[in-house]
């Protein structure tokens, strides 16, 4: 891959980051319970949305490997154990944020018996298991494609 497509790759992963960021700041202020709430209410009195920001820590931390990664692919540095280091976080990153959705999803399903209507955000925690499991198996098929890989340039670099 030449350098300017990583760079731009790595342009719309910083784009991404800052609208999910904006996004989780923004959207607390216009949910229908939080029209009326102070700023101390809106951020202080909600489990769930504190919940919600620390299962975010995975997000951002497999958006900086995707980051480091391509920085790597642009760097021609793609068959190295750093490479191969920031594919198993996004591995993790993923695994973690699946871990992260279903125990939202339980919250929902417990704390929530008959208060409100769940549908919706039962739908949106199945589509964001689907989107982390398959972000976690991708990771996971590609470290072990990049390790054998890494392994034989080792092997070879050995041998010559």
């Amino acid at each position: 891959m030449k350098k300017s497509g990583a760079t731009l790759l790595q342009i719309v992963i910083v784009l991404i980051g800052f609208g999910v960021l904006a996004l989780m700041l923004w959207e607390p202020h216009i949910e229908g319970r939080n029209a009326d709430a102070t700023l101390f209410e809106i951020y202080f009195k909600d489990p769930f949305l504190a919940y919600a920001y620390v299962a975010s820590i995975s997000f951002f931390v497999a958006l900086d490997q995707s980051f480091k990664l391509l920085g790597y692919i642009g760097q021609n540095k793609i068959f190295s154990e750093p490479a191969v280091k920031a594919l198993r976080t996004i591995k993790y990153c993923g695994s973690i944020l699946v871990g992260f959705i279903v125990g939202a999803e339980a919250f929902l399903f417990i704390f929530n018996r008959g208060k409100d209507d769940i549908a919706g955000g039962v739908f949106m925690g199945l589509i964001g298991i689907l989107i982390s499991g398959v972000i976690a198996t991708t990771g996971a098929v590609f470290e072990k494609l990049l390790q054998n890989a890494v392994d034989m340039k080792s092997e070879n670099d050995l041998t010559v």
